[in-house]
């Protein structure tokens, strides 16, 4: 039985050391039965995070919060600064929730640490699809400085990918977002390993966006997968504002994460305090009101009409003279 255990160790100690060589979260290794690090005398001590039987090796200041409570407690703490994130859109038009939860969590950052510049890195493709942040709401919504969001436009993936890496690295970046569309080959385990570790490296979070892509094995340890929700209506002090926009909103699933626990969230930034507020399911309100005269809800259909087939009209309805079909007309011009 000593042997056992001794052999145990062993191995999860060299579980341990090849994580750090591949850049592997630590959290995904289980602690041995019977381990001095057991789980039970682990949970007393607020410095480090448990997840599952696994230890986290990891502070909590490793991890930054987003502020609602459930998502950050389903990701085991939050998103980790140092390492790279991914936030999906599903479809195109979901290109402006995921740069709206990106800026955001960089607005998180900087309220949190210094204030130093951020590095937004795409393709032309992407710019010319999604479009540039509008300057004038990066102060007023995200309390960002115009001069503090730097862009760095490429022709070409590859040339993405190379100045990505080549910002994860410095320390003088507060986060780096890397934005692609689809799911390119290049963007493969092979690239994303190289990102993760520059970023546990530097100490800096890098954001992967992606917008219309699916999801694929990648080396970042969270996968958010975003769209828009709609936003609840002004809260004055005599009740919501009926015909109002309030704060704008984000519905955020969890596609992959170190403690592999599902969740689908929706979340609320306040650009006052520049925090994020989850929107329960008792404190959402519907997006088209009900009417003022009937409680009920709508009826039923009317009366379903049959109407004729093609090729067989009804009695009465037979055009005075053939007709030909439309694409086997002459076409006039003038």
């Amino acid at each position: 039985m000593a042997m056992t255990a001794v052999a145990r160790e062993t191995v999860f100690a060299l579980r341990r050391q090849i994580a750090k060589i591949e850049g592997t979260l630590p959290e995904r290794l289980e602690a041995p039965a019977g381990s001095s690090l057991d789980a039970a005398d682990v949970t007393a001590n607020t410095d480090v995070t448990i997840v599952r039987r696994g230890i986290a090796a990891a502070t909590q200041d490793a991890f930054l919060r987003t502020g609602a409570e459930r998502l950050d407690a389903a990701l085991s703490g939050g998103l980790p600064k140092a390492a790279l994130s991914e936030i999906h859109g599903t479809e195109t038009r979901d290109a402006g929730a995921v740069a709206g939860f990106a800026l955001s969590l960089v607005s998180l950052i900087l309220k949190q640490g210094p204030r130093l510049p951020v590095l937004w890195i795409g393709t032309t493709e992407i710019f010319r699809e999604a479009g540039f942040p509008y300057a004038g709401g990066l102060h007023a919504c995200f309390g960002i400085e115009p001069e503090q969001l730097l862009f760095s436009e490429v022709p070409r993936l590859v040339d993405a990918l190379w100045v990505a890496e080549e910002a994860a690295r410095m320390t003088a970046l507060a986060a780096v977002i890397l934005e692609i569309r689809g799911s390119p080959q290049r963007l493969d385990l092979t690239a994303t390993r190289r990102l993760h570790a520059r970023a546990q490296s530097a100490g800096r979070p890098v954001f992967l966006l992606r917008q219309a892509a699916e999801a694929e094995p990648t080396a970042a340890p969270v996968r958010l997968i975003l769209s828009s929700a709609p936003a609840a209506p002004r809260s004055t002090i005599a009740g919501p504002l009926a015909g109002s926009i309030g704060r704008p909103a984000f519905t955020v699933s969890i596609g992959k994460s170190r403690t592999a626990l599902p969740g689908q969230f929706t979340l609320e930034w306040n650009p006052d305090e520049h925090a994020f507020e989850e929107r329960r399911t008792e404190d959402s309100v519907a997006v088209v009101p009900a009417s003022g005269r009937r409680k009920d809800i709508a009826a039923a259909t009317g009366a379903v009409l049959a109407f004729p087939t093609v090729g067989s009209p009804a009695p009465g309805d037979q055009p005075s003279r053939p007709q030909r079909p439309a694409h086997l007309s002459s076409r006039r011009a003038g």
